[in-house]
């Protein structure tokens, strides 16, 4: 099936022809786009509305990993686990293996025979659940061993250890990527369009008006059935369809911290107990992803601010157990997310599901809710069962890889590397991002070998990865492409302030920007900088808030 480009004219053209669909999804991060692609993979017309961009919320803010969840082994919740697991397998060796890969983990032991015994059974009920393996089972590690592969712990984090693997992506190029493997489908994606409000037929939904953003135009797409997939907004849906939520969803603030590779010395990642949850340190490339946080965020859920509170929990945490502790000079990055937790009755988000839920509190409307990011495409189905029943056929997307899979394990690394005059580290860099997508990629520098020069103030990615953001991945704005697109804005240190220049140059003109807009582009790229960095010296999540909204983004 040939790639379709989500380009300008893609979106001019799918904005043109938005008038009647089967089902219109609302949300674009990982759970909408999921449900974009089962119902359009099984011959359903659809379109996806995403009010800023794909995976802007939540989808791009979480730790990265396709995992099942050990902390939820403790909670006995063996469905949970086995379903993840299977997701994970799938991800790994068919649906996406170019962009999800194994990671190693270390779980640090404290207390003699009862934790081994315990935390190992299990790990080993870890390595079994989900059906066939796809990554090596687990070890058991004496103290010397342990050390030999973390040194950088200090002298009393441990008396032996437990190595086990899981699966990491990047979660923002994972969520795009589904989008135009839903658009390859015929699926209309397209973000910077906000559902402003449902239509109604009596009782009945049948479709929404919606605002593009870009042009400040309204559509009205009438939809045989909608479906919402907003994450912690699941409420406002209810709202807009003047019914109570069938579910209620909180908000739980999780942040984490990216810092310097050489600034921890370990040859593999690690997951600690805390007192509310779990701490991991994650290899991610020449950084470590450190976190996480969780706890309950009632303030603004477009813009989740990390305060110094947060960032001096989980450097305590992650500093009790290092030789060298990490300071506030060491940190490149920091993001902050929000979980959306299917309400129940404990106190505290912690205790909240990770389930999903699925429900159809009127004709033509269906809201799904919940979940883990790894169990995305079962929330898909699930979503797409409920609304359609048996009118389509059964999903298929178990067997459906996305943009840039097919083939990817038969690729020449070295072929390519001497082809194009790029490092093999470089084609190795390109084709875990892209996968076999990497051959538009290198035709673009073919055409202008300029685009072959690293980005200045950000060396590991290319100026074509800019170009091709815009001509094939759907960024509309320079915050797309240096947040989502890459990942400049948390890998630097200057958190792309010296690239944003050069990158808004690539983009003008393949977006039709005059000087203006796209100096505008820039300013408002380093007014969200400044406000961040900011709001990570407030003491607390209000002031925190405050500081980050002095700076709101031009862009929605």
């Amino acid at each position: 099936m040939p790639s379709v480009p989500l380009s300008p004219r893609y979106r001019a053209d799918a904005l043109r022809d938005l008038k009647n669909v089967d089902v219109l999804v609302v949300g674009g991060g990982v759970t909408g786009a999921g449900i974009a692609l089962d119902a359009a993979s099984r011959g359903l017309s659809v379109a996806l509305v995403e009010a800023r961009d794909f995976a802007a919320g939540t989808s791009s803010r979480s730790s990265k990993l396709i995992h099942g969840g050990l902390r939820y082994l403790e909670q006995l919740d063996f469905k949970l686990v086995r379903e993840a697991l299977r997701e994970r397998g799938l991800l790994l060796t068919k649906l996406a293996p170019h962009l999800v890969r194994p990671v190693r983990f270390l779980v640090p032991l404290r207390h003699r025979v009862w934790e081994r015994g315990y935390i190992g059974a299990g790990v080993m009920l870890y390595d079994t659940l989900g059906g066939a393996r796809a990554l090596p089972r687990h070890r058991h590690l004496s103290r010397r061993r342990a050390f030999e592969v973390a040194p950088g712990l200090a002298d009393d984090a441990l008396i032996g250890a437990i190595q086990y693997y899981d699966g990491q992506v990047d979660d923002a190029r994972h969520t795009m990527m589904i989008a135009r493997t839903a658009a390859e489908h015929g699926a209309a994606v397209l973000t910077r369009t906000r559902m402003t409000s449902l239509l109604r037929d009596g009782h009945k939904v049948v479709g929404a008006r919606v605002l593009d953003l870009e042009s400040g135009n309204e559509i009205e797409v009438h939809a045989k059935v909608v479906i919402s997939a907003t994450g912690v907004w699941s409420d406002d849906v209810s709202k807009a369809a003047g019914i109570p939520a069938p579910f209620t969803v909180r908000a739980s603030k999780g942040i984490h911290l990216v810092v310097p590779k050489e600034k921890i010395d370990l040859d593999t990642g690690l997951i600690l107990r805390t007192e509310k949850s779990v701490l991991f340190v994650i290899p991610w490339a020449r950084h470590w992803i450190v976190g996480t946080t969780d706890t309950e965020w009632d303030l603004d859920r477009d813009h989740p601010a990390a305060s110094k509170a947060d960032v001096d929990y989980v450097l305590d945490h992650v500093n009790a157990v290092l030789r060298k502790p990490i300071t506030h000079d060491d940190i490149e990055g920091v993001y902050a997310g929000l979980r959306p937790l299917l309400a129940a009755k404990a106190a505290q988000t912690t205790k909240l599901s990770r389930e999903h839920a699925v429900a159809n509190p009127v004709p033509g409307l269906v809201i799904v809710a919940g979940g883990k990011y790894t169990t995305y495409r079962v929330m898909a189905a699930d979503a797409v069962d409920v609304a359609v029943g048996n009118t389509a056929p059964p999903s298929r997307t178990d067997q459906l890889p996305l943009v840039g899979a097919d083939g990817y394990h038969d690729v020449d690394a070295l072929a390519l590397a001497k082809a194009s005059g790029l490092t093999l580290d470089r084609i190795d860099h390109l084709l875990h991002r892209y996968g076999t997508a990497i051959h538009d990629l290198l035709a673009l520098i073919r055409e202008d070998s300029t685009l072959g020069e690293p980005i200045p103030g950000a060396s590991e990615y290319l100026r074509a990865e800019v170009a091709y953001a815009v001509t094939h991945e759907g960024a509309l704005h320079l915050e797309d492409v240096l947040t989502r697109r890459t990942r400049i804005s948390i890998e630097e240190r200057d958190r792309g302030v010296t690239a944003a220049p050069e990158a808004a140059a690539i983009m003008a003109p393949l977006l039709e920007w005059d000087d203006h807009t796209r100096q505008s582009e820039v300013d408002t790229y380093l007014a969200r900088v400044k406000a961040e960095r900011s709001a990570q010296e407030q003491p607390d999540d209000l002031t925190a808030n405050a500081t980050r909204l002095s700076a709101l983004t031009m862009t929605p």
